[in-house]
């Protein structure tokens, strides 16, 4: 992503930011700028310090190393007052299951000192579609309404940043879809949003990304420019023979970085093209096999980034 010379314009602007726990560090050296009123997905495998830099962030946690502010404001001296201007959705949605939707917002609108609470309450209720709802208690919505409320809480002191971590994980693909169109709705007002998802689907509605794997941060910018910047090369295998014994096969030919399944399909990647052209051309004429070149997508480079990169868990201390 091409670097951004006015630092007002920055939502987001931390260098080095470091974690360590047990002599490992979760999350190493991590540099991150997000443009205000952006949406930045935040991506990578389990594990990977995407929470933990969220963390950091939003002032719950304090970076060994690094340093920098969010909306302007010092990540380290003026922790309270980020608190007091960001939203954080966690992955687990916060609520009170024996209150009402509408008590758990009066609820939150109260610990940060709303002013005209039962107003703010009423506006959250209706952009978030609660209004039928406000009196059901918390504990007895399926998983989309639950998002829904928790969203309208993060809203509620109206930030100016949003940190989600994960706030679609176990929701269904319409709900996913709402709420997507709710994100983009709070980027065109101004808002910036961070947020982390394992979706492709989500990834490509996001301004631009970032991709962390072992606590360090491997790529960042558009999805174009990400998956310009990998330089792989894919091929695309399709037919009656694809399963496992055929992605062992490939796995094992030269010059082969990842195999990804898409259905019936294999994509095949790596770095030198005429590598990987020769070593996929006895497949070619194999009866019921399609070799064919394919273009590269988010996947494709994410699954041989995690490849490349080198886990950080080697070395550390280890629990006794």
């Amino acid at each position: 992503m091409n670097e951004i010379a006015n630092a007002a314009e920055l939502a987001i602007d931390v260098r080095g930011l470091t974690k360590r726990y047990g002599g490992r560090a979760v999350v190493d050296q991590v540099d991150l700028q997000v443009r205000a009123g952006r949406i930045c997905g935040f991506l990578g495998p389990n594990g990977s310090g995407k929470t933990t830099t969220i963390r950091m962030l939003c002032g719950l946690l304090t970076p060994d190393e690094g340093s920098g502010t969010c909306l302007g404001l010092d990540l380290r001296r003026e922790a309270l007052a980020i608190k007091r201007q960001i939203g954080y959705m966690t992955q687990r949605f916060g609520w009170y299951e024996d209150l009402s939707i509408r008590q758990n917002l009066d609820f939150v609108a109260r610990l940060f000192a709303v002013p005209e609470r039962r107003a703010a309450v009423d506006a959250a209720l209706a952009r978030l579609g609660l209004v039928a709802r406000q009196h059901q208690l918390a504990g007895a919505l399926s998983g989309g309404w639950k998002q829904r409320l928790a969203l309208a809480a993060c809203l509620i002191h109206a930030p100016r940043l949003l940190l989600l971590d994960e706030p679609t994980a176990g929701v269904d693909p319409a709900a996913r879809r709402d709420f997507w169109d709710q994100i983009h709705q709070l980027a065109a007002q101004g808002i910036t949003v961070l947020v982390s998802t394992h979706y492709m689907d989500e990834a490509e509605r996001c301004h631009e990304l970032a991709y962390i794997a072992y606590g360090r941060l491997l790529a960042r910018g558009t999805q174009g420019e990400i998956i310009g910047a990998a330089g792989l090369v894919v091929f695309e295998v399709a037919g009656d023979e694809v399963g496992p014994l055929l992605v062992s096969e490939l796995q094992a030919l030269p010059g082969v970085q990842s195999v990804t399944a898409f259905g019936s399909r294999l994509h095949v990647a790596g770095q030198d093209a005429a590598l990987l052209r020769d070593a996929l051309a006895p497949l070619a004429q194999r009866p019921g096999l399609r070799v064919a070149p394919a273009e590269a997508n988010l996947e494709d480079v994410f699954i041989s980034l995690i490849g490349q990169a080198q886990d950080n868990f080697a070395g550390a201390a280890q629990p006794s």
